[in-house]
């Protein structure tokens, strides 16, 4: 693979399964643990939408990031490349805002553990991209999932290990056609872990 190329699957990290569905290119679970992301400069204008007949122009989500007023200093600060070339960044390309262009979600992950750091939605405006989403409390993971944006924050506890948080919360979020607002947010609590076995299924409430 070159470096210029742009990963854009993963695994997840926790006992979570992937999403189903979605009009992004990339549709998995939250923070992977593959290999992070391999960027180089190319061309930032608008993406052409799947599906269109136009060939889709990849961003450099590095650039994008950098020069973005809304991403926080401490990212920007910590947004190097893990080894090589490579950054911890993953890039979904889909329609989640309902514009004409494709939009672009952009995840932030942590080198050492792939803990989601920051997660942001850009939506094209003319020759540029808008940030239109961001939450940069971790660990966090957004993705595309059948038109809807879907966000992943695991929760811990005092003595909770990096492996098993105490639970998760999954929120969905819809463009109302000038930002997002939240549709539904799905609590789940894990079990405590038996001898070191397999996480059990988590019991879930729903928010409507």
């Amino acid at each position: 693979m070159s470096a210029g190329t742009i990963v854009l699957v993963g695994t997840a990290v926790f006992a979570v399964g992937c999403a189903t569905g979605g009009t992004g290119l990339r549709d998995g679970g939250p923070a992977r643990t593959d290999t992070v992301s391999k960027t180089a400069p190319t061309d930032t204008a608008p993406a052409s939408a799947p599906g269109s007949g136009a060939p889709l122009k990849k961003v450099d989500p590095v650039a994008l990031l950098m020069a973005d007023p809304k991403v926080s200093s401490e990212v920007k600060r910590d947004l190097k490349p893990c080894t090589g070339k490579e950054y911890p960044v993953d890039v979904s390309y889909g329609k989640v805002t309902g514009g004409p262009v494709t939009d672009i979600v952009v995840n932030v992950l942590s080198c050492a553990d792939a803990l989601g750091r920051g997660s942001y939605v850009y939506r094209a405006d003319g020759s540029k991209y808008e940030n239109v989403f961001s939450d940069e409390q971790p660990p966090v993971y957004a993705e595309i999932d059948r038109g809807d944006l879907v966000v992943t924050k695991q929760v811990y506890g005092k003595s909770d290990t990096l492996a098993y948080p105490s639970g998760e919360d999954v929120i969905t979020y819809r463009w109302n056609g000038e930002k997002f607002t939240e549709q539904d947010r799905v609590h789940s609590e894990y079990s405590n872990v038996v001898d070191g076995g397999v996480q059990p299924a988590p019991a879930t409430s729903q928010k409507n």
